[in-house]
């Protein structure tokens, strides 16, 4: 079908989100199209957790094992060689080094992450949105103004309010007080999300080359150019098996890991007591500060190398929604943490007493009768470590769409045994094509290690600035211990950040460039999905335009069922009132489907549809808000229509129990009789109000001319549509509404004709909103609006392709608005 276009701008600086207040007509249109309050409450089904015995906890504790500290694990395969790039000069330094590795990894990963940062979770969801999503429920910091009372009636909305006057409620009133704050926010939660990003792509290219580094150290002339060869080899297989997902290889993931530390750990024991007992000095914070002294700015750019050492930290925390907290908690403190002291300390064992091994210090310490074992196990690590990376960049991307950020992507669940296990492919390949370029790039360890310590730095960095907020919003912690959680924290960190600058020109730049280009993307694709809300919300139709068409709309009422989407939660949308103005008919049945996304990470099925009438009963006119968590899947195999019919016969069911002798039609026909030439008027009236006002922002004249007789034929052809439908002075029309108002239509007549009104057919009405630059906008806007966003909305998923509706009973209208 045909698409027309209505053009429509919003003036730049005008406040688009009001209030219509307009007296006695408010109050009408309040009582015709309620919220959703009472409906939402009646689905609440909070329920508690059951606990888990020590064997269960144990049992997941190994299950962690693969999918948590799969990155963490592997970074001993090339810490030390990113620390001494250039040699080592003095046998004390290695004492100096492992000496701020082990406060490193008692610090950032034990200390910060497992015990503190993790508690921060969402339901059991980790990462910087996971964050964003508790301090949007905490606080009104969203720039999508969509929240509904109803929302917090979910089981899994959980809150808790601020007593006033204290220091967290002036804090939240501080940050709710400027939209600029609400933004800055926003760039926060978005750098570190890109950052993590970047992780997907630096992460298995690290990996799989240290890894794979080891077989030079038994073939000493092999040429370098081999081991990149083999590694994207690797790297090519490990992304184009990511489409099976991990449920079917997940079991193994976990014995591979197990092995790995156990072979690190006993590595390591064999190496402190076989070269050098002493290096357990290390253990006294006095070495770091001797270091510091004796090498300087050298020892302090080393502090590049020694990040390495807590790299996985970042997605330790954005993989905790697989497992209990619990469990993760004891697998780090009595299993990784210990196997990774031990590893460490091994190999700098084996240093003192070989400084010229530096660049391979790890394979070249491992026992010769235990080589080739370890690496195999070395090699499934870094893939089970990569595994873990790509499978959390995935999550992130769809928290990102779900919090529209990201460019609407296809999403495929893998599994289904385990929620959460999806796969991404636009995303993959380009993981995919980013790691090889990158291997193929710099073809050794230093330069993506150095790229790599940037990535992790500047997510923790804006972990630490979110945990502020949380300690003070969502845990309402005493301000002075909020102050020594930020101050050491960003002690640690922006040491770590000062050293990796200066490594800035040596592989540094590739997160910065990986971050700009996605902050860019997902900026934009923001910016425009809220001007998109604001239009909706600027463009909705009054109710009493609605009432003044009577129950028919002044148009054909045929057979089936027309599902409008809108983004609009409440309100008639601007999208409907194009489509009956431009066809000479609609369904019997209408039903406006909101499809929201909320802060939560789930929404429980039976809590998914919320349904409510819109107008009277004879309108035969209903809403539906579809609610979805940021990690809740639109499945292919979901029945969307079923369902939601289904909620619909229930609405109908329950309304009528709950009020037997309230006829919901009890307003004045004559009123809507009367209006109806009225509300005609008026729509046309407003459409050309916004139709002027767009003039007034466009130069060109002639255009102006050709736009209004196009503007002028439309609406000319839809009053006289609806004068021969519905002629406004017929007594049948007269007749026709007061019997319609008159008769009580019982519950089962009214169960029947939805189910026959299905049976004729459904129908998905969807917008095709194209947004453009107004005329007069900046050089800058116009780049941002017209081209990249124009580009994004080009090559992304449409809507109905995310929703699974089918292409026969799709239905696009169109329009253009001007931002």
């Amino acid at each position: 079908m045909a698409e027309r276009v209505v053009e429509t701008s919003i003036p730049e600086g005008e406040n688009t989100i009001e209030e219509r207040h307009v007296g006695a007509m408010w109050e009408l249109e309040q009582k015709l199209d309620q919220p959703m309050d009472e409906e939402a409450t009646k689905l609440n089904t909070r329920d508690n957790k059951p606990s888990l015995s020590m064997l269960m906890l144990l049992r997941l504790s190994f299950q962690s094992l693969g999918i948590v500290y799969g990155d963490l694990g592997t970074s001993p395969l090339y810490v030390f060689y990113n620390t001494f790039p250039d040699g080592i000069e003095d046998s004390e330094d290695v004492i100096g080094a492992l000496s701020l590795i082990i406060y490193s990894l008692l610090l950032i990963p034990l200390i910060k992450y497992v015990f503190i940062v993790c508690k921060a979770n969402d339901n059991g969801q980790g990462g910087t949105l996971a964050i964003y999503s508790l301090l949007c429920r905490h606080a009104k910091v969203s720039l999508i103004p969509n929240h509904q009372r109803s929302d917090e009636n979910l089981t899994t909305y959980s809150r808790t309010l601020l007593p006033e006057g204290t220091f967290s409620a002036k804090t939240k009133k501080w940050l709710e007080g400027k939209h600029w704050r609400k933004r800055a926010l926003l760039v926060i939660v978005l750098l570190g999300t890109c950052m993590t990003i970047g992780d997907g792509i630096l992460t298995p290219a690290i990996s799989v080359l240290s890894a794979t580094g080891g077989i030079k150290v038994n073939n000493p002339k092999m040429s370098g150019d081999v081991v990149v060869i083999v590694s994207i080899i690797i790297l090519i297989g490990l992304f184009s098996m990511q489409h099976y997902g991990t449920d079917k290889v997940g079991w193994l993931f976990a014995p591979i890991v197990l092995i790995w530390f156990l072979f690190i750990g006993a590595t390591g024991i064999y190496n402190i007591f076989k070269h050098d007992t002493s290096v357990l000095k290390a253990f006294s914070p006095t070495y770091i500060y001797l270091y510091f002294k004796r090498r300087g700015r050298d020892g302090w750019i080393s502090l590049g190398g020694i990040l390495l050492s807590i790299t996985g930290t970042e997605a330790l925390y954005a993989d905790i929604a697989y497992f209990p907290l619990l469990a993760i908690q004891l697998a780090f403190t009595f299993f990784v943490f210990p196997c990774l002291l031990l590893a460490y300390c091994g190999q700098a064992a084996y240093l003192v007493n070989n400084k010229d091994h530096y660049q391979d210090a790890f394979y070249a310490s491992i026992p010769e009768s235990v080589y080739w074992p370890m690496f195999i196990a070395a090699t499934g690590a870094a893939i089970v470590g990569s595994q873990a990376t790509i499978s959390g960049t995935y999550s992130i991307v769809k928290q990102a769409v779900s919090h529209g950020c990201f460019p609407r992507v296809k999403i495929v669940h893998t599994s289904k045994k385990f929620f959460g296990q999806i796969y991404c492919p636009d995303i993959n390949w380009m993981l995919m094509i980013g790691c090889i370029a990158v291997t193929a790039s710099f073809k050794n360890q230093s330069q993506i290690g150095n790229a790599y310590g940037t990535a992790v730095v500047l997510v923790m960095l804006m972990t630490t600035l979110l945990m502020v907020l949380i300690m003070l919003l969502v845990w309402r912690c005493h301000w002075s211990l909020v102050l020594v959680f930020a101050v050491l924290s960003l002690f640690v960190e922006l040491s770590y950040f000062s050293a990796v600058i200066f490594k800035f020109i040596e592989g540094g730049w590739v997160p910065l460039i990986i971050a700009a280009i996605s902050l860019l993307v997902m900026s934009v694709w923001h910016y425009a999905t809220v001007k998109k809300y604001e239009f909706e919300v600027h463009s909705k139709v009054s109710m009493s335009w609605i009432l003044g068409l009577g129950p028919s709309l002044g148009l054909v009422r045929v057979p089936g069922i027309g599902l409008v989407y809108t983004e609009l939660a409440r309100g008639v949308p601007h999208i409907f009132s194009h489509f009956i103005t431009n066809l000479p008919a609609i369904h019997s049945v209408v039903v406006f489907v909101c499809v929201k996304y909320l802060p939560v990470y789930t929404v429980p099925e039976e809590e998914r549809f919320i349904v409510k009438r819109i107008g009277p009963k004879t309108f035969r006119m209903f809403r539906c808000v579809a609610r979805y968590g940021y990690k809740d899947l639109h499945r292919k195999d979901d029945d969307f229509e079923t369902k939601l019919f289904n909620k619909l016969l229930s609405f109908v069911h329950i309304e009528t129990m709950m009020e037997p002798g309230a006829n919901s039609s009890t307003y004045s026909s004559a009123y809507s009789v009367n209006q109806t030439q009225d509300s005609r008027d008026g729509l046309v009236h407003d459409n050309n109000n916004n139709h002027n006002h767009n003039i007034n922002h466009n130069n060109d004249n002639n255009e102006n001319n050709n736009n209004m007789d196009m503007f002028s034929s439309m609406v000319d052809y839809t009053v006289s549509t609806l004068d021969t439908i519905v002629p406004v002075g017929s007594p049948h029309n007269r007749t026709s509404f007061r019997q319609s108002y008159t008769i009580e239509e019982e519950e089962e007549d009214e169960v029947e004709f939805l189910k026959t009104c299905k049976e004729s057919g459904v129908v998905h009405i969807m917008g095709n909103t194209v947004v453009k630059a107004r005329s007069g906008a900046g050089l800058p806007k116009k780049i941002v609006i017209d081209y990249v966003y124009a580009f994004l909305a080009k090559v992304c998923r449409e809507n109905s392709v995310i929703l699974h509706v089918p292409h026969e009973t799709l239905l696009n209208v169109g329009q253009v608005f001007y931002v």
